[in-house]
């Protein structure tokens, strides 16, 4: 099956590891996005033929798809028509510990199935100690790629390690409860809406995550979110619009 390269001092999110499977609303709104190296990660739906994902995601590549099960469960597998990379995107930056906006945006030319939901994005910034959601399609125990494929959910609590961040959000779980390999441009949500793209998380206890998860909020790049998607005739939904 698909895993996605770890690095030394973090990984770049693959997998929900001490959580649960879930069929709600998140999973309704998740895809996952393929590429041709054997990455795999999730993906946000905010339109029709429209998905947000971490830039790592669809970069470093040759080929990528957006891949869903159709309603026989089939596998169905989409080359995007168009993306866009986030300019303040830096693929170093866990190795050189410098600053990256890890999104991008994934245009697919067909819609689609109507079983999937458009998310509601959030302007709003996650206070420390409130509970943040976080989910992907990634592996459920790591090591073990047969466990990746189903979408699954983990509760862990905002914190801030280095203090307040207008870029970043960060959320800890209790045990090994965090994100890992597969989760990658999945959710981190706070009550109904989505406020951050997942794009790595720290190893704890001799584990290669388990530890914090990071994601990058998606208020502070609604300018560029907002911008792509008008020039693809699609808008997202915004909380408070």
């Amino acid at each position: 099956m698909l895993c996605l390269a770890l690095s030394l001092a973090a990984t770049q999110a693959n997998a929900i590891v001490g959580g649960a499977e879930d069929e709600g609303p998140l999973a309704r709104r998740s895809v996952m996005v393929l590429s041709s190296n054997g990455g795999v990660c999730s993906a946000v739906v905010l339109a029709k033929d429209v998905v947000l994902t971490a830039a790592h995601c669809v970069t470093g590549a040759a080929e990528h798809r957006v891949h869903f099960r159709d309603e026989t469960g089939e596998p169905v597998l989409i080359a995007p028509a168009a993306k866009a990379v986030h300019p303040g995107y830096n693929a170093k930056a866990i190795e050189t510990r410098q600053r990256s906006i890890d999104l991008a945006l994934v245009r697919i030319p067909e819609a689609l199935p109507a079983r999937f939901e458009r998310a509601t994005l959030s302007t709003a910034k996650i206070p420390e100690n409130d509970p943040v959601t976080v989910g992907g399609y990634g592996l459920s125990r790591e090591g073990d790629a047969k466990t990746s494929g189903t979408f699954r959910t983990a509760s862990l609590t905002a914190v801030e390690p280095y203090g307040p961040s207008r870029i970043l959000l960060w959320a800890e779980g209790s045990g090994t409860a965090s994100a890992c390999q597969g989760d990658s441009g999945g959710p981190m949500s706070s009550g109904t809406t989505v406020a951050a793209i997942t794009s790595w998380s720290s190893p704890a206890k001799g584990r290669s995550c388990g530890g914090v998860t990071q994601g990058i909020l998606v208020g502070p790049q609604r300018e560029w979110i907002d911008r792509i998607l008008k020039g693809w005739n699609r808008a997202a939904l915004w909380s408070g619009d």
